[in-house]
């Protein structure tokens, strides 16, 4: 079905082929191949390596605020592991696996022989592992927002360090854009035109446009802070002259971008996976189409609002932040209508309802709808200022949208495409715990921090008073962090042993398949 579907939408005769890429990949290869299969296999796998180092990170300050009282972490411990918890989440998994995972597909949708500008692709994936070693070794401890000017003032003699990762994290991603637009814009020359062009296409244009624009911003924050904390400049350091409030626009004019750089590509995924795995093509095209041209165009303009109960942004103009907040509501719901129509069309193959796939995309709707719905409140300048800004409410909210859509996307993603990866099949009864023991995690860790932050829970601390308001949801987070910890275990476990011992992948690894007594699908047309 997956090549029907490509060939309806580009007419390029479909290149999907289960092969062994693990299993025959030299360490020449590997460090050096341009092969656009081996630096998105590259990419995916350094993701979980750093999914694996930040959520260890998030285990030990998890186990810290369990109960109150300062139990095994100093104040300074803490805030590095937050902060390189933080950094590694969203610059080293959530960004780089999400868009590694469309790297692989991208050509295949798109009726092409490679990713365009494949060297590119290579040095923004090389870049961004520098970015990650002078950050473990700096180990800053300024949050991953890296506010001036307390990232000038912390961190010890190394702190340097995490201002040249954010550097290389901007040029990482920077060259990472260019080689999501040349590719959408090869697939649109390859297709016969944008009205031809599949959604990863379209996706990938727009993700990488933003890409391109909101990492010169970040670019300049690393670089600014690298040059005020030598004393060569004095941009954001108001002890020499500097401008906290330039620091705060500059930055969430990437910022805000950052949580659409995963976020879209999250969602090409699921576009990409819905049709083949349910066996028909979407229930709208241009309505999926305008959606994706809408979060680009309401990506920029919105940053202040993470902001806005502070000095710096007020009357008209935090009105405008406000309205064009809420207005992201309405490609959002255009998505999720699209998506639910889509599976209410017509029945759902029971090879769909099976596969872990489709069971990861289904649990990603729910959380984005989750996540989305309960960000309402954020929007609100009221109720933001008074209520929820700076409590675990915020956290709850971006760990829905991020982890549970996003992240949980990408893994669907890269389950479908794991027979291509390795020419077997994983082990379903492991992928079933996996993902059962994420629902459970993150639903209850997700809820209990909402929970939290609706009883003024502040963030950045790491001890608390011992209210009843504070200690249950505070014990339920760390044990369903335990619990997220757990399935990314198995995970490992069966993505390795099924490299080696898992079924062979048949010729086609995702048949679509109904229950005798449902009626067949209605062909795509």
């Amino acid at each position: 079905m997956a090549h029907e579907l490509d060939f309806q939408r580009t007419g390029a005769k479909p290149h999907w082929k289960p092969e062994d890429i693990i299993g025959t990949i030299s360490l020449k290869t590997l460090f050096f191949s341009d092969d656009y299969r081996h630096i998105a296999l590259k990419g995916i796998l350094s993701a979980f390596v750093m999914l694996a180092l930040g959520g260890a990170f998030a285990l030990v300050f998890r186990t810290e605020l369990a109960v109150p009282g300062a139990q095994f972490l100093g104040a300074r411990v803490y805030m590095t592991l937050m902060t390189m918890h933080g950094m590694l989440m969203v610059f080293g998994f959530l960004i780089p696996l999400t868009i590694s995972v469309c790297y692989y597909m991208m050509p295949k949708v798109l009726g092409l022989e490679r990713l365009a500008a494949t060297r590119a692709a290579h040095w923004s994936y090389w870049i961004l592992i520098g970015a990650v070693v002078l950050l473990v070794i700096g180990r800053p401890d300024f949050t991953w927002t890296a506010y001036a000017p307390m990232s000038l003032r912390v961190g010890g003699g190394l702190v340097w360090m995490g201002h040249l990762a954010i550097l290389l994290v901007a040029i990482s991603e920077f060259l990472a854009g260019i080689v999501l637009t040349l590719t959408a814009l090869a697939g649109v020359k390859a297709g016969g035109g944008w009205k031809t062009l599949p959604m990863m296409g379209w996706a990938s244009a727009i993700v990488g446009l933003l890409l391109i624009i909101a990492t010169i911003p970040l670019g300049f924050i690393g670089l600014g802070l690298f040059t005020d904390w030598m004393e060569m400049t004095a941009w954001f350091d108001p002890a020499r002259g500097g401008s906290v409030k330039f620091f705060l626009y500059v930055f969430w004019t990437y910022g805000h971008p950052a949580v659409y750089l995963p976020f879209i590509p999250a969602i090409a995924i699921l576009y990409t996976l819905m049709p083949r795995l349910l066996g028909r093509p979407m229930w709208s095209y241009w309505s999926g189409v305008v959606a994706f041209v809408l979060l680009g165009l309401f990506a920029m303009p919105i940053g202040p609002h993470h902001f806005q109960p502070l000095y710096t942004i007020s009357g008209w103009y935090e009105r405008m932040v406000q309205i064009f907040t809420l207005l992201v509501f309405i490609p959002s719901v255009l998505h999720v209508f699209n998506w639910i129509a889509t599976l209410w069309s017509d029945p759902i193959p029971a090879s769909a309802r099976a596969s872990i796939p489709f069971k990861f995309m289904i649990a990603s709707i729910a959380f984005v709808i989750y996540g989305g719905a309960t960000a309402y409140v954020n929007g609100q300048i009221a109720t933001d200022s008074d209520f929820i800004h700076n409590t675990y409410w915020i956290p709850a909210h971006f760990h829905a949208m991020f982890f549970g859509f996003a992240g949980q996307m990408a893994f669907a993603g890269f389950y479908y495409l794991y027979p291509y990866f390795t020419g077997r099949m994983y082990n379903q009864r492991m992928a079933s715990s996996h993902f059962w023991l994420w629902q459970i995690g993150l639903f209850t860790k997700i809820t209990m921090m909402f929970v939290a932050g609706y009883a003024y829970f502040p963030r950045w601390v790491y001890d608390y008073l011992p209210l009843k308001e504070w200690v249950m949801p505070q014990m339920m987070i760390t044990a369903s962090g335990f619990l997220i910890g757990l399935g990314f275990l198995i995970f490992v476990i069966n993505v390795a042993w099924s490299a080696r011992r898992g079924e062979p992948a048949p010729e086609e690894p995702w048949p679509v398949e109904h229950d005798e007594a449902a009626p067949s699908a209605v062909p795509a047309e």
